[in-house]
């Protein structure tokens, strides 16, 4: 299963429950955060195959979940060269280096609204992101190039263009299925918190 997102929907709800299927090696690792978080990703995984999964929340935290990153645990997408989270009560802020001329991967537009699309940038995405019912919702509210939001429009045609021929089940307001019998999902203070049932 690929990671349910790209530089668009890089957000904490989607890695989270990804992340574990898109891991790397990290028997050697210094991260002890990271170590930290694959413990708990194994135990949310053995637990949800089990018949009536234990159903104490597992929490995530933001510093594990960005050591994860750090350590090189999750495959980003082409063009995308780092990622750390930030949460507070429903929203997550991705902060995002991308290469978006190494993520477009020699599709061209003379489209000027795509432009803004080009060369090696600082991205931030804000989104809405919670899980419930074992479904998963997240919601882009905005995306900052260098400090310059983009308008919503480009943001829209940028996603059709170059995303969603990729992944089509992703966009500005994507829905999907949790894994391991995930039934809820909540991002708080620099937290996520998740259980089972």
């Amino acid at each position: 299963m690929k990671l349910a997102w790209i530089i668009m929907t890089v957000l904490l709800v989607c890695a989270v429950v990804y992340l574990g299927q898109q891991q790397t090696s990290g028997e050697n690792s210094t991260h002890r955060l990271a170590d930290s978080m694959q413990r708990k990703l194994d135990h949310i995984r053995e637990n949800g195959a089990l018949v009536h999964p234990d159903q104490t929340p597992t929490v995530l935290t933001e510093e594990e979940v960005n050591d994860y990153f750090a350590d090189g645990r999750v495959k980003l997408p082409q063009g995308v060269k780092r990622v750390t989270m930030q949460g507070k009560p429903g929203v997550v802020d991705a902060f995002i280096n991308v290469d978006f001329d190494e993520l477009r991967a020699g599709q061209g537009s003379s489209n000027p609204l795509l432009s803004i699309f080009s060369g090696r940038h600082d991205v931030q995405l804000v989104a809405d992101a919670a899980g419930r019912g074992g479904q998963g919702r997240v919601q882009v509210r905005a995306v900052s190039i260098d400090s310059v939001e983009v308008p919503r429009v480009a943001l829209e045609f940028f996603v059709q263009k170059f995303i969603t021929p990729k992944y089509p089940d992703i966009g500005l307001d994507s829905r999907f299925q949790l894994p391991s019998r995930i039934d809820l999902a909540t991002v708080g203070y620099h937290r996520l918190t998740l259980t089972q049932k």
